[in-house]
């Protein structure tokens, strides 16, 4: 692609969003939020934050029950040609208010007693702080040598389109459906950031389960991805530094301050540090228990650290994944020792704790799905939209940039873990939350039987066997 056009390209699909936005946040100054408290949701409103003894069997007994069922889910899911990730986060989803807590409230009240899930939410974060910091690992800014350019425009352009969308959203959902004492600037913003994330892990199973990693769609994918991961992180965080401040008593230069000093010190000190694990692997063929230690003791104190300075905890693991060495020996050793318990224990309990908190229930109305079906649409057109137009200009066939912007359109796990940030922090309320989980998951669901459109399984096997490998 010719450098001038891509200047063009880039100015056009990019520097036109960000000016919309611009225009949106200033026309919102004078939106005021509805004088209505936030909805609780059907578990009660101190889900979460009562501390409170709890039995040990009755522990035990809810994470069986979350495993077994996320299990079954997400077999059944994958007999449906969908990753197992989808039927897990529909298992989470249907043991909260949404489903057991409609049909069985009795059985629901016994099982997650509202002061016993600080200790599922525990469990939860831990997993999330192991995952996030796998997501940084499994960056690799090698994947962006080949298709950098490409890579780079499509993957902000599916970062601007989407948040350019969102924030136009905001002008109608802020006024009535935030929270009190949410500025709009903050809701527009982070819906803005919630539309236009990209689910890097959900993205790389699609693409191997069909065999599509090392085509040339599959290679780029990935690029884009990985772009968009570290752009898109990077800005959330920004937003969150925002809606934080505005509400406590730390100045924000402070928190800026502060942040670049521990980016500063990951990248220039802690990055010549860590070689020695990679050193250590190869000298024994595997990594100790010492080894493993000192990474988790790593992970765990700069998420520590995040966390102090008022970001949030989950952006020093992901900070210290991405700066870990990238050989693909060391990093696959490395994900084999934290994938089991982090994907098969600690993760399921992340997307029960999320169901838990998900009422469906709030959705009331013609109305109110009336503003779902608009957060799905103004999602699917802001990032397949954006990726088909970019890979276009990038000079992509139409196929190939439609099927990635199918790819970068899911969403699954990485939304989750913004939406319940969000709701953490009280940006957005419970029927927005709950609104953008269903899209999380429409959106996440529909890759596979779209992707079966425009990549028929003849063709694609045809490609493959000729060559067609990045």
């Amino acid at each position: 692609m010719p450098q001038r056009k891509l200047v063009f390209a880039y100015i056009l699909l990019v520097g036109l969003p960000i000016l919309c936005l611009v225009a949106v946040l200033d026309a919102g100054k004078g939106l005021v939020a509805p004088p209505v408290p936030p909805v609780a949701d059907k578990m009660g409103s101190t889900l979460g934050h009562s501390v409170t003894p709890l039995e040990l069997s009755k522990l035990v007994l809810q994470i069986g029950v979350i495993l077994i069922l996320a299990r079954v889910a997400g077999s059944l899911f994958r007999k449906i040609n969908q990753p197992q990730v989808v039927g897990e986060m529909a298992a989470g989803i249907l043991l909260g208010p949404s489903l057991l807590g409609w049909v069985a409230p009795g059985v629901s009240a016994t099982l997650f007693p509202p002061a016993s899930l600080d200790y599922l939410n525990a469990f939860s974060q831990i997993g999330l702080v192991l995952f996030m910091f796998l997501v940084g690992l499994s960056l690799n800014t090698k994947d962006l040598h080949e298709y950098g350019h490409a890579a780079v425009l499509t993957s902000h352009v599916s970062i601007a389109a989407p948040f350019c969308l969102g924030s136009v959203a905001a002008l109608f959902l802020y006024p009535r459906l935030s929270n009190q004492g949410v500025t709009f600037t903050g809701f527009a913003l982070f819906m803005g950031a919630a539309m236009s994330i990209t689910a890097f892990p959900v993205l790389a199973r699609i693409l191997a389960e069909r065999n599509l990693l090392r085509t040339k769609l599959g290679s780029l994918a990935i690029a884009c991805a990985a772009v968009d991961d570290v752009t898109g992180w990077c800005v959330l965080a920004y937003i969150v530094v925002l809606i934080r401040a505005s509400h406590g008593s730390r100045p924000l230069w402070l928190t800026l301050g502060g942040s670049l000093i521990y980016v500063i010190l990951m990248l220039t000190g802690v990055k010549r540090l860590v070689p020695w694990f990679e050193k250590s692997y190869q000298k024994h063929g595997r990594l100790t228990d010492n080894a493993i230690a000192g990474i988790i003791l790593l992970v765990l104190a700069s998420a520590l650290c995040t966390e102090m300075l008022g970001v949030h905890l989950l952006f020093g693991a992901f900070l210290l994944g991405a700066i870990m060495p990238k050989s693909a020996d060391f990093v696959d050793h490395l994900k084999q020792k934290f994938e089991s318990v982090t994907v098969a224990l600690l993760l399921p309990l992340f997307f029960a704790y999320t169901g838990l908190r998900t009422s469906i229930g709030t959705i009331t109305g013609h109305g109110m799905w009336i503003y779902t079906v608009v957060v799905l649409v103004v999602a699917v057109a802001g990032k397949l939209g954006g990726c088909l137009g970019a890979g276009k200009l990038a000079g992509m066939p139409w196929r190939d940039a439609t099927a990635l912007g199918v790819l970068m359109n899911t969403r699954g796990l990485m939304q989750l873990i913004i939406l319940n940030i969000g709701l953490d922090i009280g940006v957005i309320s419970p029927p927005v939350f709950s609104m953008m989980v269903v899209m999380a998951l429409l959106t996440t669901f529909m890759a596979s039987p779209l992707l079966d459109v425009v990549y028929r399984t003849p063709q694609l096997q045809a490609e493959v066997a000729a060559g067609r490998v990045a």
